[in-house]
């Protein structure tokens, strides 16, 4: 597994190095306030700046953030995605102050649905505050969902 990781990070290290050297790779401007209650659309700055800064350390995963994470891995033609969304949106409001809920388009964030390997959607990972990180794939009904907040990112 830390293989696999490793050259899809050396894979992704290689295109941002080419896009930077055109230009094309610059960070966006966009905000990074986050709506409270909410699921907020998450990009690759985002991710590095509130999650993992893996362009700083690849081999180990260290969350910086303060509040345990769900991210929802989704494209907007997917329809167990579409079922999910109301789910996430739902945690979001319930959990507030407790967990923060993104949803991450796997068309247009390739570069974090590759960090991660993304293959089926969609893919929902939960990051605890400590630990490591656990990826669901599929449609998951809202109790499994629940289960997963509860074991792996402790919150009740």
């Amino acid at each position: 597994m830390k293989r696999i990781f490793l050259i899809a990070f050396l894979s992704f290290s290689f295109f941002l190095n080419a896009c930077n050297s055109n230009g094309a790779g610059n960070p966006d401007n966009k905000s990074t306030e986050l709506k409270q209650g909410a699921v907020n659309q998450m990009s690759t700055q985002m991710f590095i700046k509130l999650v993992w800064d893996y362009r700083k350390d690849a081999k180990t995963f260290t969350y910086t953030g303060d509040l345990p994470v769900i991210i929802d891995f989704y494209a907007d033609w997917c329809r167990p995605c579409r079922m999910v969304a109301p789910i996430m949106e739902e945690f979001a409001k319930e959990y507030d102050g407790k967990i923060r809920v993104f949803k991450v388009n796997t068309d247009a964030e390739q570069e974090l649905a590759q960090l991660f390997q993304i293959r089926s959607i969609p893919a929902v990972m939960f990051i605890p505050k400590t630990g490591k990180p656990q990826m669901t794939v599929g449609a998951l009904p809202k109790e499994s969902f629940q289960k997963l907040i509860n074991d792996v990112l402790m919150v009740k």
